[in-house]
């Protein structure tokens, strides 16, 4: 439960951080498209935070993605 609160804190800021910077970089005036792919990239910038935290931490197992044939 100690480690869920900072990463999930993280998640959150990276969220806020990717929204920040799309609402700068794409011009106005925006259509409802243009917050749907903001929202979209900012999910996507979160989610690939959660994947390489816990690759890196949890499964340092080399296999845990891959799994090789019994031959």
């Amino acid at each position: 439960m100690r480690k869920a609160l900072p990463l999930g804190a993280g998640m959150v800021i990276v969220f806020i951080a990717a929204v920040a910077i799309l609402l700068r970089v794409i011009p106005g005036p925006r259509k409802e498209t243009d917050y749907l792919v903001i929202g979209t990239l900012a999910t996507f910038a979160a989610l690939l935070l959660l994947f390489v935290v816990l690759v890196t931490t949890v499964f340092k197992d080399p296999s845990a993605l891959f799994r090789r044939k019994k031959s």
